[in-house]
């Protein structure tokens, strides 16, 4: 009976410590929606409970020849990317917004942490009108 109540104890020392380390700030793969391929590697900090990301390097090219507007042929390495950015507790972040460089257009932006993996969604209005992106941690 000792044996199992510290094999219960032991997993549910696990279990808080996965949930304590689930926090975005960090180095991360972005992973392309369409094609599966990575992007780019972006860093997420925390200044004081909001979280920004910034591009530290794109992993396709110097320049951004696919980019609409001010992005257009321009290296985006140091673009922040990401702002605003609260937790709702849990691993569930949000109240942000998001930029995508390629289109130059903005959306509300919803993370959730699942450990190794970001699930990012951006969206227009409600969460149910976007689309997904996966990032790996480094």
């Amino acid at each position: 009976m000792k044996m199992l109540n510290k094999m219960v104890l032991g997993l549910a020392g696990l279990a808080v410590s996965a949930v304590a380390l689930a926090d975005p700030a960090g180095t991360w793969r972005t992973i392309d929606d369409k094609t599966g391929q990575p992007k780019s590697i972006v860093v997420i900090t925390n200044n004081g409970g909001e979280y920004k990301a910034r591009i530290q390097k794109v992993l396709s090219g110097d320049v951004c020849d696919v980019c609409e507007g001010r992005f257009h042929g321009k290296n985006l390495a140091g673009e922040t990317i990401m702002w605003g950015v609260r937790s709702e507790g849990g691993n569930i972040y949000s109240g942000g917004t998001i930029l995508d460089p390629k289109t130059n257009k903005h959306y509300k932006v919803k993370i959730t942490d699942n450990g190794g993996t970001l699930t990012v969604r951006g969206y227009i209005g409600v969460s149910l009108l976007g689309r997904n992106q996966t990032w790996q941690r480094m």
